[in-house]
């Protein structure tokens, strides 16, 4: 409880939901054979969001509106859910080649555009 306490805390809202992606096993992280890391959280619309651990960054739109725009938090739910379940040992494993890993970013840069 005293964990869950603080995690409310630094993450406000954040928290509970990111928690229960973590929960539902919605974390996935994609490695391609060159050691290119990106992970995939299936969002709770059920479409997968590609995440950064390394540069903080999620191709969510809570992201780039809460986090880039308006400076109201620190993350989305999606990039702490990367964190949460990177140190609970709860991500889901992928190995692509590096053709699907490119496919897999083009395509959220057309989702974008």
């Amino acid at each position: 409880d005293m964990l869950f306490s603080r995690l409310n805390f630094i993450f406000g809202p954040s928290a509970v939901p990111a928690l229960g992606l973590v929960d539902q096993r919605a974390v996935t992280r994609v490695t391609s054979p060159s050691g290119r890391t990106a992970y995939q959280v299936l969002g709770s619309s059920g479409k997968p969001y590609t995440c950064y651990s390394s540069c903080h960054f999620c191709t969510c739109p809570a992201f780039g509106f809460t986090v880039l725009q308006k400076s109201e938090s620190l993350l989305c739910k999606h990039i702490l859910a990367v964190y949460l379940s990177q140190a609970l040992g709860a991500c889901q494993e992928l190995s692509v080649s590096e053709e699907q890993l490119t496919s897999i970013l083009l395509a959220e840069e057309e989702d974008e555009g």
